[in-house]
Formats: structure tokens, C-alpha cells, sequence
């Protein structure tokens, strides 16, 4: 047996003390009992404190492994005459002659190995010395090459050599204090046969929070470990086990048992690295694990809190400080001013990850020694967030954290002060927020912008002199060293702030003469005196004072441009009637169902007139008959252009109505904002030079490939005449409608329009109306969108339309959630468009709708639809074609909205869902899980404080029911391993408790092929 394969968690029993009463199990009844509870409890060996008949059989059949125990303190002449040990087969009572006693357990080992038995718990006597055990371990090898010899000495000094684990006879944390011995460590719960830990408290519960933090400190503490039958109900006498190990409980700690064990099993370097005691007597228990190889590489911290009454308090620097090797631990381990509390008995094991210090290249040639003395003597690096070095702001919503790091350092023995400015930018006054260090020279602080608009932010450092005084002093004075010029030095620090602070330093002055006469004790103590520091840090010059420049951009915007529904209707077929031209009062009429389907959102494609010349017929043809209306992408006619309003539409007035009624019924209007002209729009004989005209006096139609726009000529942004009263009078096109009421603006096409006029234009726009959100209708490369989205874009359309399997959506989503894409770019995620009807769509019916707003409206906090969807049409022009039958881009459509098959009452649920959900709120906090089927995607959105966690399973088919075992996100809500959880199903209401780590799962397309559930752990119920 390699170490490898040796058992690394073990339930003993003493078998002594097994019933032998009418009222519980006995015999082998009792040891089949005791093996089935163990292998319940995940312990992979069962240890008897002397062998029994089939015991090794009996641990076999439930996958354990059998030890015993050796007892081989007994001492004493031998004597045939005797009656047997009842511990070993055919044996009497052992010899003190070291020869005799060798030969014995030779014997009784071998004997029992071929029993059955893989290892031996050898309680060693205090007289063998280290050259009798080496042989015995040899010789005993020897016979049986795979057995695992565990040495238990009650004196932790004594040589264990040629054993493979070592478990001192002694309490818990003087046993960690053999950690460094040749062999590693076996840990115990409870030393068997010793004091009973339930015995030392009065109170249950005390007793029980003693007995967690006993089994998770031996689980995680040790190379194995070894926990009494009983421990886990709180036995007080040996004599419970008479009743069964798992009766006469004072409390049931099973769960954390099996918890303890699952966590061995999930971590490789507790069966092979290298355990190290950090910590000092007394203080909270620090322990460093490290994996050296394989999958086991790596390191883990082990933290625990001695008390079982009062929390532990540790500073970043007591945890990361006690590491051999530089390192850095979990984001939102500490709090804000860098602590970690333990709570009273509670055991942490956190993940270290190695951090490289920072090295910085220098100056070469003697040519810039000069400039060198000039430059400044600390670096500020790395600050994040920041959007290509700052060339770009950073987008976050109103009132929602702004953490920013950076690395700040200085050279020497340098004290350092560092913080964080920021302000809106219309101010001149900085806001200061100290940055506190979270270790490896990262400094990290927050704020909260209160108002939408422009921030800038940036990190200052400067020398602390008094810090540094208030040190060197300190140290001198505790080294016993004489600190008489110390004291003229920093009498000299204060005289200077003194006259820097005016009447207000007169404090300091007190200060002063209070030194005067007084020792040394006495004058370290006003130098360090709280007050003292307060008034030199208000008076401080700040020497050394750097700011990193450029200031960061940072673009605060309202709620809306991170999360809202939209609904996208076209106005004209909204009477009813598809003879009869839609008004705005129908649009007011129509209302109520966009409200009560859950929508925030309503968005309409362009209502500004249409011109007749090359007007598009039904269907895109090219031959309208008499009373087609025309695309409304072909703006412009007699009555006005981009600022003017459809007359079939409604007045000015009309639309106003609109605007308000809307805002009564908790809807908000979007306007398209589609950059375009027909032929007869009167900027053609208004501004000619706007526009590029060909040599025989035309001008080229609209194109993008393969679509073509015959109806549509382009303005060019650089043609002399243009630059810039164009870029001028489309920027106060969108500031008319601003005016009018409309803050939300979907643009069409933004790709084709140069980027410098976007960012010009949604800057300006922005400056004078920071609640305008623009969306970004962009179906172009990925690196065309993320520019679009860092000029100015708040939301942007994506590839989600086009992504259906799971591997596909979940790679999207990876990126998108991931730095420094998800500092910038809001994706929205529209199902359907009047350009697109996805062929996903064209033949899966009800099912695959129901897939598709699932999808949108659990993984974004920005999804929207277009009217029809929710009645499932799809019927394509053309088979494979991406556009709708009779597309209302063309005609004007009548919809039933009540028409059999159709999906209003799940979108309702999803939109309720959404509100009441901050996890659905932003694409944010999306973590991909192993559904256990590839037709399949779960996932997991989750706020930052994980308060609200939402579980997500979708079937991407919309024709088969898969059936699988989902992965169960305990781990990722800071959960052990199989940690019971309680889930609240949002479609169908009730509430359910699951345990372990996966669930069975099956999702039939033609009920309903998505399932989302609220997770919580089941202790927080």
C-alpha cells in the first residue's frame, strides 16, 4: 500500500464497550452497524481497538478499510499458564525484553495482516527506542509490504522513525506541534480512550460547537485523522456505545462529519502536502498547507478561533503575515479596513494564491542620473478598473460601488499615505477616501457616486515622515536604545506643523511642553498619542506627493441603462384594423397589456414621415401597390424630417399625450434613431453638400450586405459641407426628441457611421442630459461593438440571437462577464427583431420561444422583444431567411393577442421574476455550472454579496426532454460540499430542501423546457 492509497479519514471503535444487552446490537450485528454508520458518515477505515471474527470482511462490504489497534505498552513476564489476550489470537501478555517483545509483535501484526487487517494504531511503550521500532517496521514490512503503521507515543519526542503516520497520545494543538517530525501527522477528533471533549461543558451547545470545531480542526489539520465512535452525538461514557454509536445522542454533528470528509476528499494536498503550524501559542490557530505536485500543488490556509464565546479579529497583516512565502488570499476575505472575524469555534480553510512581488525597470546611462534625483520616489501602478489606461470611462449605475485598486509603493524604509479622488465632473472640490492595503502593495478603496453623469477618479501618494518618526522612535525606545536625539527630531516635526496649523496646532504646542522634563516612556507615548497623529495628518505637506495623471473617466448612469424590459411595437398597427392606419391614441390603448406583461420599455422604430420615392411594397418588393405605407426606415417626405412626426401618426400634441400616459402607466418610450434618408427628405435640397453624389447627379442607395435599401440614400459625414453642420444638426435631432420627453434611443446601424462622431455626439448630448441612454443596434464585429460601447454606448445588441447550443452561450457570456469587457459593455439581448426572425425560431414553436426568453431574460439584466414573439410568429419569408412574412416593416398588421399557443403568461412571470431578483438584474455575477447533459446550459447568477442566487437550467432543444443529474452550486455559494439547500421554484412556486452535491433533473419542451429556482443554504432558511 502506497501513501497514496492509505486511508485518510478513520471512525474507531472500541469494541469492548459494544452491547451486549437486549436493547441494542451486539457482536457482528454491532460491528455491521458501525461500518454501515461510518461509510454513511464518508470515513474510509473503520479501527477496532482489538480484532473480532470477519471484522475485515464486514468492513470490506462497505468499503472500508480495517485497522486495529496494537496496544504494545503492556509489559510483564511472559507466561504460558496465563489466559490468553483476548486482543490477538493465540498470544499471552508481552515480555519487557526488548528481543521478546520484537518477536511477539512481529508475530501478532503479521498474523493480523493476514486477517485482513491493512494498518495498526501501535500505542508505542516509552522504553523502545528508535532502533527496536525501526526493526519492528522493517521485519513487519517485510511480511506485509502494504501496511500502514500509524506510531502513537505518549511522549512527542520520542523517535517514530520507519513509521508512516504519527498520532501523538496528547491534546490537539500539542500535537500540531509535532507537525515537523519524520512522519506526518494522523489528528484526532478525540483521543480514543481518553477524556471525553462533551464532558467539559455544562451547555449542549457549547459542547456541540466544540465537538464541529474539533472534527473540522483534526479533518483538516492532519495527513488522516481519526475521529471515536460516539464523538459525533456527544457520548459522555463509553458505556453509550452499548446502545449503538448513534443512540443516546446530546447532539447530532453528523452533518459536519460527512461535510469534514467531503472536503479531504475534494482537496488533494490534505492526502499529500506538507501541513506547517504558523501560529503561536495561544493565539488563533493559523495553518499553512502545501502541496508541492500534481493536482495537489498548491497552498491552502487553515484558520481557526480557539474561544467558543468570543470572536477572533484578525488583521490582514496576522494572516498574510504568517506566510512563509508571499502570497494573497480571496477578494472579500477581508472587510473594509483589511480584517477577518472569526466567529467563536469557527474553522476557515482559504485558498492562497501566489503573488509575484513587483519590479520595476531603471533608468540606464548616466545620462539620466540628473533626471532620476526629479523623479518621483514612490510608483502608483495598475489602478483598475480603467478602459484602456483611461483613454475610455468606466461604466457603473448610480449607486453602485466603485471599488478601485491600485499598487503604490515607495522606495526604502518609506512610510506612505495613499488615497482615492474622485468627484462628478462639473466639481472642482475632490472627494478623499483612504486606500487601505490588502496586501502584496494593492490598495483598495470604495465609493458610492450619488448622481448620474461624468466622474473622474484617480489615486494620490505622498511620504508620511511622522509615520515613519513614530516608528524608528517606537522601535529604538522598545530596543532599548537611547532615543534623546530622536526626541529633538520629532520635537522639530511638530514645531512645523505647529506653525502650518496656526491656532489650531496649539494642542501640538501643549504637547511640547509636556515633554519637557518628561522620560522617555513618557515622551514615546505623546509622540504616539491619537491626537497627536490626528493634527500632524491635518497638517501634513504631504512631501513626495504624487497623482496619477490622466484622471480616470467614470460614466454613472441611471438604473435603466443597466436593467430594463423592452417591448417594440410599430405604432401604425396598433388599431386593430389592418386597414386603418395606427395612431399614438392607439398606442395609449395599447398600454395597459405592454404594463401588465411586465415590460418598463416601449420602443418604436422610427415615426418621423416616409417618403414615396422608391417606396417599398409588401414583403420588400420593389412595386408597391396604391396604399402601401413604406418602410419607416425611409425617413423623410413633405412634412418633415427627423425632427417631425408621421402626420397618419399624430400632432406634436398627440405625442405628448403619449409621453405622459406611458410614464402613468410606469412605461418608458424609446425612439429609433436611425441615420437615413429617402429621397424626398428635405435635407437632399436644404444641405445637398451632406450628401455624396455620383457623377450623373445621384445619389447610391443604402447596402448592407447582402441587404439592400433602395429606398434609403446615406449622408456623408466628411464631405466639406458637412463638417460639421451635419454632425451639428443630428445632434440636435436627438436633443428636439430629449426635449420632447425621450431619454432612451436605439440607434440603427451605429457601425457604418464614423466612431469620432459618436463619441462627439453622445458626449454632447450626455453633458447637457446625463439620463440619455443610447443602444447600440450593432450586428458587426466584436471589436467594432466594444468600440461603439467605449465611445458612449450604454447597451449594445449582441451575438446572442445567434447563439442557440449551450457551449456557445456560455463561452458569450464568459466573456462578457470577465475584465475589462464587463467594465464597459452592457449586452442586450433582444429575441427577435423586425430584421431578424432567428431561424431557431422558424420551425421549434412554443418550445423554442419559450427557450429563447428564458435565456434572455435570466442571463442579462437588459432583454427585449418585438411584438408577435409573445405569440410565437416566426414564419419566415423565405425558408432559411431571416426575415418575417408580411414584416409590419412594410404593411400594417391586426394581432390577436389571445390566440391559442401563445406565451404572454410565462413573460409576465419572467419580467416579475426579473424585478424581484438583483441577480437578474446585470449579466453580471454569471457563473456556468455542470448541467451533466450538452443540450443543456445551467448556471448560477449571483449578487457580489450573494445574498440573491438564482439557479438557471434551459434546455437548448426544443424538440427532446433531456433527463440528467445537475451540479449543485454549494461551492459556489460558499457552501461545503453537499451543504442542504433550499430551493424556491419562481415558475411554479413551493419551496424544496436538497442535499448532496447533484439532482435529477428533466425538461420537457412541451410543458416548459426551462426550470429557475431561488438557492439558498439551508441554514439560512
Amino acid at each position: 500500500m502506497t501513501l497514496r492509497s492509505h486511508p485518510g479519514a478513520i471512525y474507531h471503535l472500541d469494541t469492548a464497550q459494544l452491547a451486549t444487552t437486549a436493547t441494542g446490537p451486539s457482536g457482528a450485528d454491532a460491528v455491521e452497524a458501525a461500518c454501515a454508520h461510518a461509510a454513511a458518515l464518508g470515513f474510509d477505515a473503520i479501527c477496532l481497538s482489538a480484532p473480532l471474527p470477519d471484522a475485515a470482511a464486514t468492513a470490506s462490504r462497505h468499503g472500508l478499510a480495517l485497522l486495529l489497534d496494537a496496544d504494545m505498552e503492556a509489559s510483564g513476564p511472559a507466561d504460558p499458564t496465563a489466559p490468553p489476550d483476548p486482543r490477538f489470537r493465540g498470544d499471552h501478555a508481552t515480555s519487557r525484553n526488548p528481543q521478546a517483545w520484537l518477536e511477539r509483535w512481529q508475530n501478532r501484526l503479521s498474523r493480523a495482516a493476514a486477517d485482513g487487517a491493512v494498518g495498526f494504531r501501535c500505542i508505542l511503550p516509552a522504553w523502545a527506542d528508535a532502533g527496536l521500532l525501526r526493526q519492528l517496521t522493517q521485519s513487519v514490512r517485510a511480511a506485509a509490504p502494504g501496511l500502514l503503521l500509524i506510531a502513537c507515543p505518549r511522549d512527542p519526542s520520542q523517535p517514530v522513525e520507519g513509521f508512516d503516520l504519527v498520532a501523538p497520545l496528547v491534546p490537539g494543538r500539542d500535537a500540531l506541534a509535532t507537525m515537523r517530525r519524520a512522519a506526518p501527522l494522523l489528528a484526532y477528533a478525540e483521543i480514543p480512550g481518553g477524556p471525553r471533549l462533551a464532558g467539559r461543558f455544562t451547555d449542549r451547545r457549547l459542547a456541540e460547537r466544540a465537538a464541529r470545531q474539533s472534527v473540522q480542526l483534526a479533518a483538516l489539520s492532519g495527513r488522516a485523522w481519526l475521529m471515536p465512535a460516539g464523538f459525533e452525538h456527544g457520548a459522555l461514557h463509553r458505556e453509550d456505545l452499548g446502545h449503538g454509536p448513534w443512540q443516546r445522542a446530546r447532539y447530532d454533528i453528523s452533518a459536519a462529519v460527512k461535510q469534514a470528509n467531503a472536503t479531504r476528499a475534494s482537496l488533494p494536498a490534505l492526502a499529500q502536502g506538507a501541513p506547517r503550524l504558523l501560529s503561536a501559542p495561544h493565539a488563533p490557530l493559523a495553518l499553512l498547507w502545501q502541496g508541492e505536485e500534481g493536482e495537489a500543488k498548491g497552498r491552502a490556509l487553515v484558520l481557526a478561533n480557539p474561544s467558543m464565546l468570543r470572536p477572533a479579529r484578525l488583521s490582514a497583516g496576522q494572516v498574510l503575515g504568517l506566510l512563509p512565502e508571499p502570497g494573497a488570499l480571496l477578494p472579500g476575505v477581508f472587510d473594509a479596513g483589511g480584517r477577518l472575524t472569526l466567529a467563536p469555534a469557527e474553522v476557515l480553510m482559504l485558498p492562497v494564491h501566489d503573488a509575484a512581488p513587483v519590479r520595476l525597470p531603471l533608468p540606464q546611462g548616466t545620462e539620466t542620473a540628473e533626471l532620476a534625483t526629479e523623479a518621483p520616489r514612490i510608483a502608483i501602478e495598475a489602478i483598475a478598473p480603467a478602459v484602456d489606461g483611461g483613454r475610455f470611462p468606466v461604466k457603473r449605475s448610480v449607486g453602485q460601488v466603485v471599488t478601485v485598486t491600485a499598487d503604490v509603493f515607495a522606495d526604502g524604509h518609506a512610510k506612505i499615505a495613499v488615497s482615492l479622488l474622485w468627484r462628478p465632473a462639473d466639481e472642482s472640490e475632490w472627494r478623499e477616501v483612504p486606500m487601505l492595503p490588502t496586501g502584496n502593495d494593492v490598495w483598495e478603496a470604495s465609493f458610492v457616486p450619488e448622481r448620474i453623469g461624468r466622474h473622474v477618479y484617480t489615486v494620490e501618494s505622498w511620504v508620511d515622515q511622522y509615520a515613519a518618526f513614530q516608528d524608528e522612535i517606537t522601535k529604538k525606545h522598545k530596543a532599548g536604545v537611547d532615543v534623546t536625539l530622536e526626541r529633538r527630531e520629532g520635537a522639530a516635526l511638530v514645531e512645523a506643523a505647529i506653525a502650518r496649523l496656526g491656532a489650531a496646532g496649539e494642542p501640538l504646542a501643549a504637547t511640547l511642553r509636556q515633554m519637557e522634563g518628561a522620560s522617555h516612556e513618557q515622551a514615546v507615548a505623546l509622540f504616539n498619542a491619537p491626537e497627536t497623529r490626528a493634527l500632524m495628518e491635518r497638517a501634513d505637506p504631504r512631501p513626495h506627493r504624487l497623482r496619477q495623471e490622466p484622471l480616470l473617466p467614470l460614466d454613472i448612469e441611471r438604473r435603466a441603462a443597466g436593467f430594463s424590459s423592452w417591448y417594440e411595437i410599430f405604432p401604425r398597427s396598433q388599431s386593430g384594423d389592418a386597414h386603418r392606419h395606427g395612431t399614438f391614441g392607439d398606442v395609449i390603448d395599447a398600454l395597459p397589456r405592454v404594463r401588465d406583461m411586465g415590460f418598463d420599455v416601449l420602443y418604436f422604430p422610427p415615426i418621423h414621415p416616409i417618403g414615396q420615392k422608391n417606396r417599398k411594397g409588401r414583403n420588400n418588393t420593389l412595386t408597391p401597390e396604391p396604399g402601401d405605407v413604406g418602410s419607416p426606415y425611409a425617413i423623410g417626405a413633405a412634412e418633415g424630417g427627423h425632427d417631425a412626426l408621421h402626420p397618419e401618426l399624430g400632432t406634436l400634441d398627440d405625442f405628448r399625450k403619449l409621453v405622459a400616459a406611458a410614464k402613468e402607466h410606469g412605461l418608458e418610450l424609446a425612439l429609433d434613431f436611425a441615420i437615413q434618408c429617402s429621397p424626398d427628405h428635405p435635407w437632399l435640397k436644404e444641405h445637398p453638400d451632406w450628401f455624396d453624389w455620383r457623377p450623373d447627379g445621384t445619389i447610391r442607395y443604402a447596402e448592407n450586405p447582402p441587404k439592400k435599401y433602395e429606398d434609403i440614400v446615406n449622408v456623408d459625414f466628411y464631405t466639406e459641407g458637412a463638417k460639421p453642420a451635419l454632425w451639428l444638426a443630428l445632434r440636435d435631432v436627438v436633443l428636439f426628441w430629449v426635449k420632447e420627453g425621450v431619454n432612451l434611443f436605439r440607434v440603427d446601424n451605429p457601425h457604418t457611421k464614423p466612431l469620432p462622431f459618436w463619441e462627439w455626439m453622445i458626449g454632447e448630448v450626455r453633458a447637457r442630459a446625463p439620463e440619455v441612454v443610447f443602444l447600440s443596434e450593432a450586428f458587426t464585429r466584436p471589436k467594432v461593438m466594444y468600440r461603439l460601447a467605449k465611445v458612449g454606448y450604454s447597451q449594445s445588441y449582441t451575438y446572442f440571437t445567434w447563439r442557440n447550443t449551450r457551449w456557445e452561450m456560455t463561452q458569450y457570456m464568459q466573456e462578457l462577464n470577465e475584465a475589462p469587457v464587463a467594465d464597459f459593455f452592457r449586452p442586450h439581448f433582444f429575441v427577435n427583431t423586425p430584421d431578424i426572425n432567428p431561424e431557431f425560431l422558424h420551425h421549434s414553436g412554443r418550445p423554442g420561444h419559450l427557450i429563447r426568453a428564458a435565456l434572455a431574460a435570466t442571463l442579462s439584466g437588459l432583454w427585449g422583444v418585438y411584438n408577435g414573439f409573445e405569440l410565437c410568429e416566426a414564419t419566415p419569408v423565405k425558408p432559411g431567411k431571416e426575415e418575417y412574412l408580411d414584416s409590419e416593416k412594410y404593411q400594417i398588421r391586426a394581432w390577436d393577442y389571445d390566440r391559442p399557443g401563445n406565451i404572454t403568461a410565462e413573460i409576465t412571470r419572467l419580467n416579475h421574476i426579473r424585478r424581484e431578483n438583483p441577480a437578474l438584474q446585470t449579466h453580471l455575477g454569471f457563473t456556468a455550472l455542470a448541467s451533466g447533459h450538452d443540450n443543456v446550459m445551467l448556471y448560477l447568477k449571483a449578487t457580489p454579496e450573494g445574498d440573491n442566487a438564482i439557479l438557471v437550467a434551459v434546455s437548448m432543444d426544443p424538440y427532446q426532454a433531456p433527463e440528467m443529474h445537475i451540479e449543485l452550486p454549494q461551492y459556489q455559494l460558499g457552501l461545503p460540499p453537499g451543504a442542504a439547500l433550499i430551493a424556491e421554484n419562481l415558475m411554479d412556486g413551493g419551496e424544496e430542501r436538497w442535499d448532496g452535491s447533484h439532482r435529477y433533473l428533466r425538461l420537457d419542451p412541451y410543458n416548459r423546457p426551462f426550470a429557475i429556482w431561488r438557492v439558498r443554504a439551508a441554514d439560512k432558511a
